[in-house]
């Protein structure tokens, strides 16, 4: 097996500040807890940015250049920024990341969803900002919009920046739309595939769905022709890491997509969740990947290519 390749997702924009006093909500938190994060042994990080005085989810270029240009500055590792960006965004405010940056990875929604975030309002007595009890409301009627005019267009933005695309996979028809675009010779192989499980409107985070869509990937794709990852939204986060790290993915953790360190034990930061991934690979006999070592699996561009 490849070295196993450990992602932090650090703040995302579907966990709200009233889930958790840990999540990094400024410039300056999102960098060093990416930072952190590296240094307990993630060889990527996945960006978000926020608005430093409430929190909302961002795509102000400056919130993001003080991100990138500290962690750029304080660690080695590799940077992936997101073009999935909030549910208020539109495709070119989420993709223009990309140009202005050139990082050396980016994410790539690969299709519609129902994207719905209300059931975090059951657990939630008390709001930080006014924003958050709209922002959970509204998912109930919101889709997450990637259509096939979408795909082209970030077709062409990563092409365009030699960025190597993090292809996020919520549900099986995402793998066909990923065939489709192939096909057309609008991206070509090898792919790095993050599937996403857990997101209610989308596929569950249960053990036979993450072995199904492996399995449809190597039909589709051929195994010599892909890596892949796993998120495990919420609960399922440890549960389908382990399965990952034994089956020879890689996975993904942090505060975006999982608060919790263990049952009703809030993580205190994104390096303790990665600490605990670390653990699981060194008890499955599973090395960890450095940076540089995820780089060359992943075949990137380096850290001096980039636009920041």
């Amino acid at each position: 097996m490849d070295k196993l390749i450990i992602t932090a997702a650090i703040t995302g924009a579907a966990t709200v500040p009233s889930l958790s006093p840990y999540l990094p909500l400024t410039p300056r938190e999102v960098a060093d807890s990416a930072i952190e994060a590296a240094e307990a042994g993630a060889a990527i990080v996945h960006v978000h940015a926020r608005r430093p005085e409430d929190g909302f989810p961002s795509a102000n270029p400056e919130h993001f250049r003080e991100i990138l240009t500290r962690i750029k500055e304080k660690s080695d590792v590799v940077v992936c920024i997101t073009t999935g960006g909030s549910v208020t965004m539109t495709v070119e405010e989420r993709a223009s990341v990309v140009p202005n940056f050139k990082p050396e990875m980016c994410s790539f929604n690969m299709g519609s969803i129902n994207f719905a975030l209300h059931t975090a309002l059951d657990s939630i007595k008390e709001f930080k900002y006014p924003w958050e009890k709209q922002y959970l409301e509204m998912s109930k009627d919101f889709v997450f919009k990637n259509t096939f005019k979408d795909l082209y267009y970030l077709c062409e933005i990563i092409r365009d920046n030699n960025t190597k695309p993090e292809l996020e996979v919520y549900d099986v028809g995402h793998l066909y739309n990923l065939d489709h675009i192939a096909r057309l010779g609008k991206i070509t192989p090898p792919f790095h595939m993050q599937f996403v499980m857990g997101v209610l409107g989308a596929i569950r985070g249960t053990p036979e769905d993450l072995t199904y869509l492996v399995t449809k990937a190597k039909v589709l794709f051929g195994k010599e022709n892909f890596t892949w990852s796993v998120i495990g939204v919420g609960a399922a986060e440890i549960n389908l890491s382990t399965m990952a790290i034994h089956m020879g993915g890689h996975v993904r953790v942090g505060l975006e997509d999982n608060i919790y360190i263990k049952k009703g034990v809030l993580a205190k930061s994104n390096a303790e969740l990665v600490h605990k991934i670390v653990g699981l690979a060194d008890t499955l006999n599973r090395e960890v990947a450095s940076p540089d070592d995820a780089r060359k699996i992943l075949g990137l561009k380096g850290k001096d290519n980039v636009g920041f």
